[in-house]
């Protein structure tokens, strides 16, 4: 058996900026279980503000091997 060791995921907080492939997520304002950010896709100049759970967000930038750019 191959064992890997994951790296723990950041816990999310307002000004972060994550990176991923093709896109960049700017985390605008983290409540108790929702997260207000900005989703740049692109040469995006304006994006609209988004809404989602932690856990949903948190899903998809592991899934998009996001990356913590500023924090």
């Amino acid at each position: 058996m191959k064992r890997t060791s994951r790296i723990p995921f950041k816990p999310l907080e307002s000004g972060q900026i994550w990176q991923m492939e093709d896109s960049n997520l700017q985390i605008q304002l983290v409540g108790k279980r929702l997260v207000h950010y900005k989703l740049y896709k692109g040469e995006t100049k304006r994006a609209p503000v988004s809404l989602s759970g932690k856990e949903a967000l948190e899903k998809y930038l592991r899934k998009n091997n996001g990356v913590l750019v500023q924090g």
